[in-house]
């Protein structure tokens, strides 16, 4: 089994995380689909011969997507809708939002029962198998058989507690269609990141764009030299708590201006990562949040991956959503992987 013989059009590709992982891992991506232009450059620079399509899967037909698959001998369509709706951070204002996004996993299931690919996969937060629109993809993989659980992505390789939904279905049967349960002990944030130059708040490497660190308040900076790696900001005097912390709501965030510990999986990465105010962000060591490239290669993008122009400005908040949103790469080789001994084992039978 070759990466000639799947083809794969990735939906919602964002940066490239997925379609990365899918290449390392013996896939051909052919393309990936987003409605957002600021992911063409990262897409394309990492995943030539991939092409970027910056359209909006809504209206966007299942022959097109057909034609781009040809008639390769096994297709995949692959993609994480966004999962926003799902966030334990600001819920307020959201209801027409999750409608929005609601529609863009059904979507999804449109061009699936459109195109009917030999494969699909899925990946998602945990909550979204409690809502009405999963059992509806579902619906659309009948003929297929589909294999999904809860993954703690740090079993897989991943330097993450993040847990994800991660569904396979294939036309071809299910011997070994199911990713691995684990791959021995799980990198730590000191096996990612320890390699990168110090750095101050507010400063990035003249090498490096992408390793910059924000600045922090003089509160903050007062906040981060009394945390302590796997503290909380309830180990500070109580002159450095904010209001919030002072309420009993305060105490279901304990994680809020956290530092992380070099050797454990780091929390999961959100779009707010690079904010030491926004979860447990903070670096073990360094007076500071973790940089974009530190929040990068915690995704396991490779330290060279390219996220925007030499000589372009960074803009961190754009940057750090692109980041956060992206699907690690370990987790798009590991499926890459499996699909291709999935489709020797059913040659094999056949």
């Amino acid at each position: 089994m070759t990466s000639s013989d799947i083809k794969a059009i990735d939906l919602f590709c964002g940066v490239g995380g997925l379609t990365h992982g899918l290449v390392r891992g013996g896939v051909n991506v052919v393309a990936g689909i987003d409605v957002d232009g600021l992911c063409r450059y990262p897409y394309e620079e990492n995943n030539a011969p991939a092409v970027f399509m910056e359209r909006d899967i809504k209206d966007y037909p299942g022959a097109s997507i057909s034609k781009l698959l040809g008639n390769a001998r096994f297709t995949l369509l692959s993609g994480c809708a966004p999962c926003q709706p799902f966030s334990t951070y600001s819920r307020s204002s959201r209801k027409q939002k999750n409608n929005l996004d609601w529609e863009l996993i059904s979507s999804f299931a449109r061009i699936i029962q459109e195109v009917r690919p030999h494969f699909v996969t899925m990946e998602n937060v945990p909550q979204v198998k409690r809502h009405p629109v999963f059992q509806e993809f579902l619906n659309a993989l009948n003929g297929y058989h589909v294999e999904w659980s809860i993954l703690n992505c740090s079993r897989i390789g991943i330097p993450q507690t993040r847990k994800r939904l991660v569904l396979l279905a294939s036309k071809l049967g299910s011997e070994g269609l199911s990713l691995p349960t684990s791959m021995g002990n799980p990198p730590t944030v000191h096996d990612t990141i320890s390699c990168l130059p110090r750095l101050e708040a507010g400063n990035v490497d003249e090498s490096d764009s992408l390793h910059v660190a924000c600045r922090l308040s003089d509160l903050n900076l007062k906040r981060i030299r009394a945390s302590r790696p796997g503290g909380t900001w309830r180990d500070w005097k109580p002159s450095l708590r904010a209001k919030c912390h002072r309420k009993n709501t305060g105490g279901t965030f304990p994680s809020v201006y956290g530092r992380m510990e070099w050797n454990k999986p780091a929390p999961t990465m959100t779009t707010q990562c690079f904010g030491y105010g926004n979860g447990r962000f903070g670096h073990p060591e360094q007076d500071r949040a973790i940089t974009l490239r530190e929040a990068a290669m915690l995704q396991t993008f490779p330290r060279d991956y390219q996220f925007v122009k030499k000589g372009e400005r960074i803009r961190i908040s754009a940057l750090g959503r692109l980041i956060g949103n992206a699907v690690p790469v370990k987790l798009g080789e590991t499926i890459a992987e499996t699909f291709l001994k999935h489709a020797h084992l059913m040659d094999q039978a056949h």
